[in-house]
Order: structure tokens, then sequence, then C-alpha cells
């Protein structure tokens, strides 16, 4: 296929020019203050052979970008699914860093990923699958009883795997209910509690154990709110957004929701009062979002773009 080129396109850079006022009387005539660039406002990552990249996941403690690759269907158990490492400038340091491909791995179709201690759980239809989180040596998996595809994981504040069960297969008409819809929660003993089932779920896709609101956070692909599951697995709707299709969902230091929407080739933004705006348009498929809280970057993989978006979330001077 040739050499892999990466493609870093920095988009709307601005310039910021501080003009020096004349000199001071009778005084040698001062140098001008030099043109600064201001950051970029996106950085783009594309033709360095993602394959249907997934989710994007900051692993905090090795500061670097972890981003799934179904590199297929999401739902063929074809073993030829990766994973990559990928530095915050935009560098791919290591594009098939665990792989189905390679011998005793084993991964078909990642998709979300959390990390819990030096574990990293990874979806994988229908299963979690861990591996360690700084060798990428495979650990086991997690087997969920009945789940069709299984898609999003969170860590909890306690420590436990939060696991979303979409409840989808696909075929000629596209996306068909299984009836497998669900949340769980999975703990270190590797119990698993069901948090709440049923189509009034609307196709679970991204979760989030939420520290600014009283309940874990959930964002449906069949649907357009946000809501909230409660200690009973209760449904509270949170906000409507301007369109459905909703993949990801991060929460920023500051209690902002940053959500992906295919429906609006968007990520929209839900603030701590349940105010709603438009972080970013013109993203086509942006899938399981995640979050440089250092850099106050949301990371966006493009899923049929093969690319990965770094964003800033809120407007740079």
């Amino acid at each position: 296929m040739g050499k892999k080129i990466l493609s870093v396109v920095f988009a709307a850079v601005g310039l910021g020019l501080a003009a020096c006022g004349g000199p001071p009387p009778e005084s040698v005539e001062q140098a001008a203050t030099p043109t600064v660039a201001a950051p970029p406002a996106e950085i783009r990552v594309a033709g360095v052979g993602f394959a249907t990249p997934e989710s994007v996941l900051h692993d905090a403690a090795a500061d670097v970008y972890l981003v799934s690759n179904i590199n297929g269907s999401p739902l063929d158990l074809d073993d030829n699914g990766f994973i990559s490492r990928l530095a915050p400038d935009g560098t791919v340091s290591e594009l098939r860093w665990i792989d189905g491909a390679a011998e005793g791995v084993t991964l078909s179709a990642p998709k979300g990923m959390a990390i819990i201690g030096d574990t990293l759980y990874v979806a994988d239809i229908s299963v979690v699958r861990r591996f360690h989180r700084t060798t990428g040596e495979p650990q086991g998996e997690i087997a969920i009883p009945g789940a069709t595809f299984v898609n999003d994981l969170a860590a909890t504040r306690e420590g436990s795997l939060l696991v979303s069960d979409t409840g989808v297969v696909f075929g000629p008409d596209g996306a068909q209910d299984t009836g497998s819809a669900a949340v769980y929660i999975i703990d270190q003993g590797d119990v698993i509690t069901t948090v709440a089932t049923g189509p009034s779920l609307e196709r679970p896709n991204g979760v989030l154990d939420s520290t600014a609101r009283d309940g874990l956070v959930v964002v449906p692909f069949g649907g357009s709110a946000v809501y909230l599951l409660d200690e009973d697995g209760q449904r509270l709707d949170l906000a409507v957004l301007p369109a459905g299709g909703l993949d990801g969902v991060v929460e920023t230091g500051d209690g902002r929701l940053l959500i992906s929407s295919w429906g609006g080739s968007a990520v929209y933004e839900v603030g701590p009062t349940a105010a709603v705006r438009s972080l970013a348009e013109g993203l086509p498929a942006p899938a399981d979002l995640g979050y440089d809280a250092v850099r106050d970057l949301v990371l966006v993989p493009l899923f049929n773009d093969d690319a990965v978006v770094l964003l800033p979330t809120r407007a740079r001077p």
C-alpha cells in the first residue's frame, strides 16, 4: 500500500500581533514585538493507517492517546481489530500496539475503552477484554451473557466498570434491535449487575459516572435526549440535543458534558445548568469521545474517515 504518510492539519490558526507604540522621546527606537501564532484550533490526524476508529482514550499516566480500530464490520468475529498509540501532538507512536492479528491476542471489533489501575478494558462485541495498560499483554476477558453489541465502557468513581450494550445487529435494512439493550456495572470481582434494560434506553451508547450530577449519564444512539439513570435504573432526561445518533460522552473538570452526534455531525455541549450549545460541527460520523484534561482537548474519532480530531473545548485567543 506504500508508505503511510502522517497528515496533521492545523485548522483555523489565528495570528496574534502585538504592536509597539512609537519610541519614547530622546530614546533609541524599540524593536517591534514579534508576531506570535495562537495555539491551533484543531489537529486532524489522517492518512496514518487508522481503520474504522471507534474510540479514543487518554491514558493520563502515560500521557498517550489510545485509539481503538474496528478494521471492518463492528460485529464480525474476524480477529483483526487493533489499538493504536497516538502522542498528544498527533504523531502515531505505534499503529498496532495491540493487534488482534498477532499470536496470542484476540481482538475483533474494539470499541469503547476504560482504564482502572493498570488494566485497560476494551469492549469487543459480546465481551470485555483486558490488557495490561503499559505492555498491552492480554489478561483475559469478561463475557456479558446475552449481549449483542457491547459498546462503551467507563470507570466509575468506586473503581468498577460501567458498560453499555446498544442491543443491535445490522441487516439489509440497517440496525435492528435484538432486545439486549442494557447498562451494566462490573465490580472488581467481575460480578455483573444490571443497572437498567429495555427499549426505553433507546439503544444506549456512551456512558459516564458523572462527578457533577447525581446519576449515571447515558447518551443513546437511538435518540437525541441525554439522560441520567438513578440507583434504581430509572431514567431522568437531562437535555435534548439538536440531533440524535448520540455516541460518545465525556465530562470536563468544570462539569460540562461533551457529546458526539452522528445525526448532527457535531459535538454538543451540555452545561452544568443543562444549557445546550454546539461545540463543533462538520465532523462526519463522530464516534466515542476521549478527553485530555491536562490540555482541555476533546478527542474525536471520525468513524468513516479513518481520522482522529483533537479539538479544544473552549475558544482560543
